[in-house]
């Protein structure tokens, strides 16, 4: 039995837990509870009627019962029977106890074909965890994983969690098995989707689900036993394990009566439950979607030669009824031919040349004859279900698109796996359990209508950034983008240092292409400003608070959720490109003429190269790809990919900004010939009067077709338009409507320029410069730098009113196109 991604393989094929806990029952002459082996026998042949194929037991089994269950077809899941109502942390013997058990537990199950998986403890009671402490409560779970694992590495290990410890997260366990006992299907459901999100890229079972007949009714019991399966395998966990066969159940040697959680009674006579589980065990786990409409699955691939055929092998046996795939191979120079010549199912488009990521991905769109497309890498293999739970998601919440997860694979290396949980790597974006701000492009889908809509795929990002622009792009059409959490692909990580740099340059440069058209979602860094929650392995800032659990009153609510704060600002602050050239090297530089400076300049440095060992301490790695370095380079990679990144940023947002501006200067020595009255305020006079929504919705529209960078109000901004003068300006444009009898309107623009970030920058730098000048009695440099100063505000004030000119002359062409009549500002006023 082996973990896969998020379910489980039993040799090549999934294994999906359909189980039932089973005992303790009367304990015989030895004191164990599994009863006489001829009534076992009739049990677990019973058990197998009814579709299970795992058996949780609570005891450590006897040989003969692991015999019996092989041979019935049953997998068995044993939880380690120590004592853990104790403060099992405050003593030596307890502690060793445990240790014990947990040997002679593993050493039961080791290497036998019955077994499934150890769990070293079920629900360990809250108030122990918070007297112990949350923490050491999880370091000696992983030390009793350890135990099991030096008996048989191979032995799947987990621990039996329920909602009052929610908050316990040990890293070791293989798999996440948590007891939930809802009765209502909107909060199970929904519960389990927090589940989801918690468990990451480990499996999820139910350990414990179950109804007590007595209290609830038999028939009410096989109703929530019914949906319960349904909804724990369409929500797509690894599988569920319900509570329990039988009403019989010893507790402590005496027989307890007033409980009847038993899909059987006590006399193994059969509930209505029986029958509606045996129903629901023979569906699952794959459940009929509601409809399943046809996808066009599109890889884009330049020379993915390496990754390509795992990739189009995974594609061509996904567990989905209506499917195609397209290859785009935009221009590839390696064996990309002849690899999709041994696929002939999968359509093939060539590019003569390569026309980027965009582009590739936009012939596909073309190409496809799904309702729906769906998108991943030439370097990610599609887990065999990917398609039947990213669609089913996609039905059942609504949206325009959706995501999943994209983990590392398992035969990927320890370089990998560092690259893995550095900054930068591909990542989800969640606002809540179930929506998504971004989805990465590796795993995504969206309806082709949605895409039509807002013209595909921007060719201006050729290599990256093209994901972030249509999610943005929809959003901002008010559509919603899902997330599903199961289902996933395996993605490829860099498996060097250069590649994993040259990869952040690309994103760097795509951060400066999608700057201009969405500005608001950028920082004063010029990173990408989130609203939801990033997953990823790699932080995205250093954790400076610790993490708060809400535990009730004296420890007792029955939900004990922990929240972890969000991750501070100092590490991208810090570390960035601009801190680098804006404070360490001018202070090292005026070190030779103050030597405090260069001291404040090396304090900076060691300060940045702090920040980065302890993001390198704090980053999450699988145990098996740890290596003595893989620290160490993690901290290495914190310290470059910031400055990688963000010079490729800068040069990017330079060189756009450069034929930005030449396009500015073009259009202004057309518009000074035509232009009439002041570029800053327009007016334009309607007889029939003027939607002014619709008149900015046409603008926008022109806007963009003729390639000017700019960016609409996102609800927040106190104007209708910012446009983009290159690197050192910007201009805003507001309108207002006055309306005159007999429907005229005379609808105002107002144009107003402005530094840009660049320009503000540098005014701070020169204002800090002679400040220090002023401090060090250097009066030369001090002079130097205040006349640069004002003469750059002086070219900064220059190019501002050609972008007012340009512009005012490019607003004046669209409203005669639209009709309007433009009026002289001094007409109106006198």
């Amino acid at each position: 039995m082996t973990v896969s991604g998020l379910f489980f393989r039993l040799g090549p094929d999934k294994f999906h837990p359909k189980g039932i806990t089973y005992g303790p029952l009367a304990a015989d002459a030895t004191g164990v509870g599994f009863g006489l082996h001829d009534q076992a026998a009739k049990d677990l042949a019973t058990i197998r009627d009814l579709g299970a194929n795992l058996l949780r037991v609570y005891e450590i089994p006897p040989r003969w019962f692991l015999d019996l269950a092989h041979a019935t077809g049953l997998k068995v899941m044993v939880d380690a029977p120590w004592n853990k109502y104790l403060c099992f942390l405050d003593g030596l013997t307890t502690r060793d106890n445990a240790r014990e058990i947990v040997r002679r537990t593993a050493e039961a199950l080791a290497g036998h074909p019955a077994a499934f998986a150890i769990s070293v403890v079920n629900e360990i009671p809250p108030e122990i965890v918070r007297w112990s402490g949350v923490d050491a409560v999880a370091a000696f779970l992983d030390e009793l994983v350890a135990v099991a694992k030096a008996v048989d590495p191979a032995l799947l290990c987990t621990f039996g969690n329920f909602p009052p410890t929610e908050f316990l997260q040990p890293r070791s366990i293989d798999f996440v098995c948590f007891n939930v006992y809802l009765h209502h299907p909107v909060p199970f459901e929904k519960y389990l989707t927090r589940l989801q999100i918690q468990a990451d890229s480990k499996p999820l079972i139910l350990g414990e689900c179950g109804v007590d007949s007595i209290r609830e009714g038999v028939d009410t019991q096989a109703a929530i036993l019914s949906w319960t399966v349904e909804i724990a395998f369409r929500k797509g966990l690894a599988g569920l394990i319900l509570y329990s066969f039988t009403d019989e159940w010893w507790k402590d040697g005496e027989r307890v009566t007033d409980w009847a959680f038993g899909l059987t009674t006590a006399d193994r006579k059969p509930k209505p439950a029986f029958a509606a589980v045996a129903d629901h065990f023979r569906a699952v786990p794959y459940l009929p979607l509601p409809r399943t409409p046809r996808v066009s699955v599109v890889v884009a691939s330049y020379n993915g030669a390496s990754t390509l055929e795992a990739c189009l092998r995974s594609l061509s046996s996904l567990r989905y009824p209506n499917y195609d795939v397209i290859l785009v191979d935009d221009g590839s120079t390696d064996g990309t031919a002849a690899i999709a010549s041994r696929f002939p199912a999968i359509r093939q488009i060539c590019h003569e040349q390569n026309r980027g990521l965009s582009a590739a991905r936009n012939s596909g769109i073309n190409a496809a004859t799904g309702e729906i497309i769906a998108f991943t890498d030439s370097d990610c293999r599609a887990d065999e279900d990917w398609l039947h739970y990213l669609i089913g998601d996609l039905l059942r919440q609504g949206g325009v698109g959706i995501g999943g997860h994209n983990f590392l694979p398992p035969d990927d290396s320890p370089i990998a796996a560092a690259v893995m949980a550095s900054p930068g790597g591909p990542a989800h974006v969640l606002l809540d359990d179930e929506q998504a701000e971004h989805i990465p492009g590796c795993n995504m889908a969206f309806y082709k209508t949605s895409l039509d809509e807002i013209g595909g795929f921007n060719p201006v990002f050729r290599a990256a950034g093209d994901d972030v622009d249509v999610c943005w792009r929809l959003q901002e059409r008010g559509g919603l983008l899902g997330f599903s959490p199961s289902g996933f692909v395996w993605h490829n990580r860099r498996n060097s240092i250069r590649a994993y740099l040259r990869q952040q340059k690309g994103y760097g440069r795509a951060e400066a292409l999608l700057e201009p058209l969405h500005p608001a979602k950028f920082n004063a860094l010029g990173n990408s400003r989130w609203q939801g929650h990033i997953y990823s392995s790699a932080m995205t800032g250093i954790q400076m608070e610790p993490s708060v659990i809400y535990h009730g009153l004296f420890g007792s609510a029955f939900f004990q959720t922990l929240y972890r704060p969000t991750p501070g600002l100092l590490l991208q602050a810090l570390t960035s490109l601009e801190f680098l050239g804006c404070v360490i090297l001018p202070l090292l530089a005026l070190g030779f003429v103050a030597p405090i400076l260069a001291l404040l300049g090396c304090l900076a440095l060691l300060i940045n190269l702090v920040l980065c060992s302890i993001a390198g301490k704090q980053a999450t790695l699988s145990p098996g790809k740890m290596r003595w370095w893989s620290r160490p380079l993690i901290a290495a990679l914190f310290f470059l990919q910031p400055l990688v990144r963000g010079w490729a940023r800068f040069r990017q947002r330079w060189t756009t900004g450069k034929a930005t501006a030449r396009a500015i200067r073009q259009r202004k020595l057309a518009a000074r010939e035509e232009l009439k009255g002041k570029p800053n305020e327009r007016l334009y006079w309607a007889d029939k009067g003027v939607d002014r929504g619709r008149f900015l919705d046409q603008l926008l529209q022109r806007l963009r077709e003729e390639g000017w960078a700019h960016q609409c109000d996102d609800g927040w901004k106190n104007h209708d338009i910012e446009i983009s003068g290159g690197n050192w300006t910007h201009l805003t444009l507001i309108t207002a409507a006055e309306y005159y009898p007999n429907g005229k309107v005379l609808l105002r623009c107002r144009l107003s320029h402005r530094l840009s970030r660049a320009a503000r920058t540098l005014r701070f730098g020169h204002m800090a410069g002679i400040l220090l000048c002023v401090i060090t009695l250097q009066w030369g440099p001090a002079i130097v730098l205040l006349v640069t100063a004002l003469l750059q505000q002086f070219w900064y004030h220059i190019l501002g009113l050609e972008l007012e000119e340009s512009v005012a002359h490019f607003v004046d062409s669209h409203a005669a196109k639209t009709g309007l009549i433009p009026l002289a500002a001094e007409s109106i006023n006198s």
